[in-house]
């Protein structure tokens, strides 16, 4: 879908007026402005104004603040074009479909069935689109794609914190992909711009489908009468087919929907919630509110002293920072610790936490040095490119440092969701600092939407890695390496992690995949709502069950290492899962 829709340009600027526009003077005020009578002409000299009444006769009045003022136009109003036509019947009935998937699909948790409801919805808003005059472009082809590829990840993954943010990714990209936005701004609020259009979506359908049913009248009768003849043909022999053979019984209800009476409260709210969805999916294809015209003014250029002298300091401290760490790096580890006392897993754990609110720290300051840099000549434009260029690579040098610590701290503690997840979102702010980099050389015109995308591969390579089932495989080979495991964490993982576990040797094995398995009997759903990590770890189990004594299987639940560690740091307070 294009950025803009035909007939408009997006926001125009105001044009700048031509000048302040002149009074015009009574005659009195005329005829003063001319040139005085030269004396001894008898014309008698009209009377001078005092100087105070002159100045209060070109001074306007003060406006009064009890006069009414003019209603400002809301935002969404100047920012939306106008309204889109009435809604079309292939759109409609995509909104209808999606509704329905959700009603008979979500119920039952998430899989493949959150891809499949996803697929009318796409195609609603596709249809309301073209319908629109919209055409698709390179990066709204690129945001949809990648918005169905993160659907992927709750199909493949059993862990519910990687699918969490792989979901919430995957409507901020879909929502990017029917704005279109380009600036800081428009990304951001792009991405939430979905919400904004849930009245209006609501409205627009329901506008619709009154003036297709008044329109249709015999037409709508005949539709109905031959959908509740389908639908009960569909039930009579179904149930005759399903009677007269069991695997043919069998093979219906998997692939029917297990639609229970009890659930109807929850299934009517996803219904609804499948509808609203795909109305405003729809509405903001067809009328795209255009964030890219609410604009942010640059701040006030700062002289070359002003500005760089504190990026300049600053870059001084970073760099000391790292001559230290490389002289650790390098050989001068040991007498760092016989200085500080401290253990390896703690002097990483110390400067990770700090490291790493640095980098955030650093986008800041590289954001805000930005806004008030000075920008007259090629000169100044050189001065920002070298002191913010020289600030990216060292700070650079911090995140490998930060990533460093964490690799000792694993080495030392094991692998947990939380130090996996940090060290993930440190390795993605250096990519940040790379994209910032290359906008430094290339500049900076794709660099939101680029930050972006790096932020969506970022979500789907997390859940496509399989976290839980890393952090399984980390501690197992920790196990292996050393005999200190920690049976009562492991044991709260996902399913994604029994291919790891399953490698244990008994009773830890047993203990490890106890929780697991309870888990895994007690929820059978269907096809669309299974995930391949559920799937694959109940054929792992089936082949090899668990021991049938998991009281017994539990007594070794702690095995210590060799210096009586037990596998867990109860110092670490950044540790609650």
């Amino acid at each position: 879908m294009s950025d803009h829709t035909p007939g408009t340009t997006g926001p125009e600027e105001a044009p700048e007026p031509s000048g302040p526009t002149e009074r015009v003077g009574t005659s009195a005020q005329a005829a003063s402005a001319k040139a005085p009578p030269e004396p001894g002409d008898g014309i008698p000299e009209p009377p001078r104004t005092p100087k105070y009444a002159q100045q209060q006769g070109r001074r306007q009045p003060p406006p009064s603040h009890w006069q009414p003022r003019r209603p400002q136009e809301p935002v969404l109003t100047r920012l939306r074009p106008a309204a889109p036509a009435p809604i079309r019947g292939a759109t409609l009935c995509c909104v209808l479909v999606t509704a329905l998937l959700s009603a008979l699909l979500l119920g039952d948790g998430l899989g493949p069935n959150l891809l499949i409801v996803a697929v009318p919805a796409s195609l609603g808003a596709f249809y309301a689109a073209r319908a629109a005059g919209r055409r698709l472009r390179p990066w709204t082809a690129c945001w949809a794609v990648g918005g169905l590829a993160l659907l992927a990840v709750p199909a493949l993954r059993d862990a519910g914190w990687p699918v969490f943010l792989a979901v919430l990714s995957a409507i901020a990209l879909g929502s990017l992909a029917l704005h279109g936005s380009r600036s800081w701004l428009g990304v951001f609020l792009g991405s939430l711009g979905l919400f904004s259009s849930i009245a209006d979506g609501l409205a627009w359908g329901g506008r619709g489908v009154h003036a297709r049913v008044a329109d249709s009248r015999g037409r709508l009768g005949v539709i109905l009468r031959s959908g509740g003849v389908a639908i009960v043909l569909l039930v009579v022999f179904g149930a005759l087919f399903a009677s007269a053979d069991a695997a043919f019984a069998d093979v219906l209800g998997d692939l029917m929907p297990d639609a229970s009476m009890k659930d109807s409260p929850w299934r009517v709210l996803l219904f609804v919630t499948g509808l609203i969805g795909a109305l405003a999916a729809a509405y903001v294809a067809a009328a795209p509110v255009r964030w890219d015209g609410i604009t942010i003014r640059p701040g006030k250029a700062r002289g070359r002293v002003e500005w760089a002298l504190p990026l300049i300091v600053l870059n001084l401290l970073f760099a000391g920072f790292i001559a230290i760490q490389l002289t650790v790096l390098l050989g001068g580890y040991d007498k760092v610790m016989a200085e500080t006392s401290l253990s390896h897993a703690q002097y990483a754990r110390q400067g990770f936490w700090q490291l790493l609110w640095a980098t955030l720290l650093t986008l800041l300051v590289i954001a805000l040095a930005l806004r008030w840099a000075p920008r007259g000549r090629e000169g100044d434009r050189t001065l920002v490119r070298s002191v913010l260029g020289v600030l990216c690579l060292l700070t650079l040098t911090v995140v490998a440092s930060a990533l460093r610590r964490m690799d000792l701290y694993v080495d030392e503690y094991g692998l947990t969701r939380l130090r996996i997840s940090v060290a993930a979102v440190e390795l993605w702010l250096g990519v940040v600092i790379v994209l910032i980099l290359v906008a430094g050389v290339f500049g900076a015109r794709l660099l939101p939407r680029a930050v972006a995308v790096s932020a969506a591969v970022a979500v789907l390579t997390f859940g496509l890695v399989s976290p839980d089932g890393l952090i399984a495989e980390q501690n197992v080979q920790r196990y292996r390496d050393d005999l200190s495991i920690d049976i009562s964490y492991l044991r709260g993982l996902s399913a994604d992690a029994v291919p790891a576990l399953n490698t244990l040797p008994e009773p830890l094995r047993s203990c490890a995949l106890m929780d697991i398995e309870q888990s895994l009997r007690s929820d059978d759903a269907s096809w669309y709502a299974t995930d391949l990590g559920e799937a694959r770890a109940r054929d792992i189990l089936r082949k090899k069950p668990i021991s049938s004594d998991p009281v017994q299987s539990c007594m070794a639940s702690r095995t210590g290492g060799n210096d009586g560690e037990t596998g867990v740091d109860q110092y670490d307070p950044y540790d609650p899962y």
